[in-house]
C-alpha cells in the first residue's frame, strides 16, 4: 500500500447483471480517487453487450481484467484454476479482494488467505449478493453451501451486505457473523434520477433481465397469457440474454404471444425502459436488485414482486408488490396499471423517495471505508 492508495482486485464469477454492475460502480468511483483496480472473473459468461462493458472500463483497471474458465458448479477443476489463480494474485499484490458472489467469494478468499501465509497483508471482504443465501435450508443443496459459507467465513475479514434481507437471511442461514460486517445499499448516480420519456410506440409492458428462471421471465410470459385469456388485448418487450433464452422463445410461441411480445438481445436498461409504459419485475428471488432502482430512478411505473431487499427500496409503497412465482397475481397486478390514471405520479414519488437513500457516491465511500476498516 502506497501512501494512501490501495490496490484493489474485484473477484467475481460471471460477468452480467447486477455483480457486474455493482463492480463497475465500484472501479469508476475507486479509479478516479487515484486507487489501482483489478478484475478477476469468468471467460464463459457474458456476451457482445458485456464485452462492450469492458472496453468502457478497461482503461481505469491498473491491475488488468484477468478471465479464466469458472463455472457456476464446483468442479475438479477448480483447483488447478486456484493453483493458476494464486500466483496471478501474488504477482499483484492486492491491497483488498474484494469477492462478489459464492464461486468469486471462494476462490478470493482461499487466495487471500494464502497470500497472507506467503507475508502479503491483504484484507478479505466478501459481498453474497444473495447467492447461496437463496438456497432452502431443508434441501441438502442448502445444508452443503451453507455449511461451506460457515467454513469461508474463518477465512473472511469483513461481510458487506446490500440489504437488510440478505443480513438477515445469512444470520438465519448460516448463523451470526464471527467477522467484521456492513450493510451499505446498492447506489446510483445523479444522471440516473433523470426521468427517461416513453416512446410513441411504447407496448404495455417490459421484462428486462437475466433470462433464467430465478427471474421469473416465465411468470411474466404467463401473465401476459392470463391477460389474453381476461380479453386484454396487451403488448411486451422481453430483453435479456441467458442461458435459458431459447426455452422462453419457444414459450411465447406455445403460447400463441408470438404478436404481442417482441424479443430483443441485452441492451442498456435506460435505453429499454423508454420501450414500454410499465416494467415488470416478475423474480423469485433477489437481493438488492439494480434494475429495480434503475427503473425506480427513471420515473418508470414498476409491477415487481415481494422478495429480497426489494420491500427495502419501496418502503412505505412495499404494500402495492406482487406475491412471486404466481402467474395470476402478477397479472391482477398488471391489469390494474393498465387503467391506472395515477401511476405516473406514485412513480414520480417513489423515485424522490429512493433519490434520498441509493447513492453511488455514499456506496463507494462507505465501500472504501469498509476497506481501510479491514486493512
Amino acid at each position: 500500500m502506497e501512501g494512501d492508495r490501495l490496490r484493489i482486485l474485484h473477484c467475481f464469477r460471471s460477468p452480467v447483471g447486477g455483480i457486474f454492475r455493482h463492480v463497475r460502480d465500484l472501479v469508476h468511483q475507486h479509479a478516479e480517487q487515484g486507487h489501482e483496480i483489478g478484475i478477476f472473473c469468468d471467460s464463459l459468461t457474458g456476451g457482445a453487450h458485456e464485452e462492450k462493458l469492458f472496453e468502457e472500463i478497461r482503461p481505469k483497471l491498473s491491475l488488468g481484467l484477468t478471465r479464466i474458465p469458472m463455472r457456476r458448479a464446483i468442479t475438479p477443476g477448480d483447483l488447478l484454476a486456484l493453483h493458476r489463480s494464486y500466483r496471478h494474485f501474488k504477482q499483484l499484490k492486492p491491497d483488498v479482494l474484494h469477492s462478489h458472489g459464492a464461486k468469486g467469494g471462494a476462490y478470493a478468499r482461499i487466495i487471500g488467505s494464502l497470500l497472507r501465509v506467503s507475508g502479503l497483508s491483504v484484507a478479505r471482504l466478501y459481498c453474497p449478493h444473495g447467492g447461496s443465501i437463496h438456497y432452502d435450508p431443508a434441501t441438502l443443496k442448502g445444508k452443503l453451501f451453507f455449511t461451506l459459507e460457515g467454513a469461508m467465513e474463518r477465512l473472511t475479514d469483513r461481510l458487506i451486505f446490500v440489504s437488510e434481507y440478505e443480513r438477515k437471511g445469512y444470520e438465519d442461514k448460516i448463523g451470526m457473523p464471527h467477522c467484521a460486517t456492513s450493510l451499505i445499499y446498492n447506489g446510483l448516480s445523479p444522471a440516473e434520477y433523470a426521468p427517461v420519456a416513453t416512446a410513441r410506440d411504447a407496448a404495455d409492458f417490459l421484462y428486462i433481465g437475466m433470462m433464467r428462471d430465478l427471474k421469473g421471465p416465465d411468470v411474466f410470459l404467463d401473465a401476459l397469457a392470463v391477460l389474453r385469456q381476461r380479453s386484454q388485448k396487451v403488448t411486451a418487450h422481453f430483453v435479456g440474454d441467458g442461458p435459458d433464452k431459447p426455452r422462453y422463445v419457444e414459450r411465447i410461441a406455445a403460447l400463441g404471444l408470438g404478436d404481442a411480445v417482441s424479443v430483443h438481445a441485452a441492451m442498456p436498461a435506460r435505453a429499454a425502459f423508454a420501450m414500454a409504459r410499465t416494467v415488470v419485475v416478475p423474480s423469485r428471488a433477489e437481493s438488492m436488485p439494480y434494475l429495480v432502482l434503475e427503473a425506480i430512478a427513471a420515473a418508470k411505473p414498476v409491477i415487481s414482486t415481494r422478495v429480497g431487499g426489494i420491500p427495502e427500496i419501496f418502503g412505505a409503497m412495499s404494500g402495492e408488490l406482487v406475491v412471486p412465482g404466481s402467474a395470476d397475481a402478477l397479472a391482477d397486478a398488471m391489469q390494474a396499471m393498465l387503467h391506472d390514471q395515477a401511476a405516473e405520479q406514485r412513480a414520480l414519488t417513489l423515485r424522490d423517495s429512493v433519490k434520498e437513500r441509493f447513492s453511488v457516491d455514499v456506496m463507494a465511500r462507505d465501500i472504501m471505508a469498509a476497506y481501510r476498516a479491514s486493512l
